[in-house]
């Protein structure tokens, strides 16, 4: 997974526009220390934080995660805060939809089965790792799932990843 290199890659770039580290730790309430673990591949970044660099920088959290090319759909809504319980939906529908149980899909993502339903009762908001995992593999946008677009399933063209 690149995420860390994503993320770093795309930072690097917006230097240019003279947004600093600082104001980006700021910005998401965090350490600049904690930052540099997301950037440098220490530490996962979590999903909130990653929707709020996706509303910063109004690109597709598929771009941040490195699963697409897109920088933007063009529905992309802007989400202050993410919704547990409809993420969780959007999980449960694509599982049924693929015809997957929970176990299949924990085993997928590396959690149990009972991560699987807290994330799809809405009780805990799934991993960035997680979902990235489940998006990589069932070849659906993160930002579908966590309701930034109506863009359903990744476009294999524009895909980032190898098959």
């Amino acid at each position: 997974m690149n995420i860390s290199d994503n993320l770093k890659q795309f930072l690097e770039g917006k230097k240019l526009d003279k947004i600093t580290a600082s104001s980006i730790a700021d910005y998401l309430g965090i350490s600049n220390k904690t930052l540099s673990n997301y950037v440098n591949g220490d530490a996962y970044i979590p999903l909130t934080h990653l929707n709020k660099l996706s509303n910063l920088f109004d690109v597709s959290l598929d771009y941040l995660l490195g699963l697409s090319r897109i920088q933007k759909y063009n529905d992309n809504i802007i989400l202050e805060e993410l919704d547990a319980k409809e993420i969780g939906n959007r999980l449960k529908t694509i599982r049924k939809e693929h015809k997957i149980t929970q176990e299949e899909v924990a085993k997928l993502i590396g959690v149990n089965k009972s991560s699987i339903s807290r994330y799809e009762h809405g009780e805990t908001l799934i991993l960035t790792v997680c979902l990235y995992t489940f998006c990589k593999k069932y070849q659906i946008s993160s930002d579908y799932i966590v309701g930034k677009t109506n863009n359903k399933y990744l476009k294999k063209w524009f895909l980032n990843i190898e098959e």
